[in-house]
């Protein structure tokens, strides 16, 4: 069961990790910017660099909670900023930004599972956990 919990860290992981590049293009922060995002050409690329850092961190298993908390703050105002379906009176843009706000929640209910979970067993966080270090010899203890 322990490479199921891996390959969901990894296949979560991807959403964010290959997503954030495109926050450093011109396209991106001109479309956050036409939505009504201040500071657009400041906050998407920081948005990138949060997703980065975010799914990196719940991939390698090192700091998953703080990386899942990170996806978190990241996924709320994006989610309800760009995803305003109930504004929408066109039926196929309706559905679209629907269905992209729902994709957005079930995410965020995935990263807080995360936060609340951790990484699983094959993880650096883990790893260092099965480790202690003795104060009074310095040498190192395996639990």
């Amino acid at each position: 069961m322990k490479f199921v919990l891996i390959t969901g860290r990894i296949l979560f992981s991807l959403l964010f990790i290959l997503s954030s590049f495109g926050h450093f293009k011109a396209e991106t922060i001109a479309f956050a910017g036409s939505q009504g995002l201040p500071l657009a050409s400041v906050l998407v690329p920081l948005s990138g660099v949060v997703e980065l850092i975010g799914g990196l961190s719940i991939l390698v298993g090192y700091r998953a909670k703080l990386g899942a908390w990170l996806l978190v703050i990241f996924l709320i105002p994006v989610t309800f900023m760009f995803h305003q379906f109930w504004t929408i009176t066109d039926p196929m843009t309706y559905q679209m930004q629907f269905v992209m706000f729902m994709k957005n929640i079930s995410i965020t209910g995935g990263a807080l599972l995360i936060a609340y979970f951790g990484s699983g067993e094959l993880s650096i966080d883990a790893a260092g956990k099965s480790r202690s270090y003795s104060h009074s010899s310095g040498k190192e203890v395996v639990a």
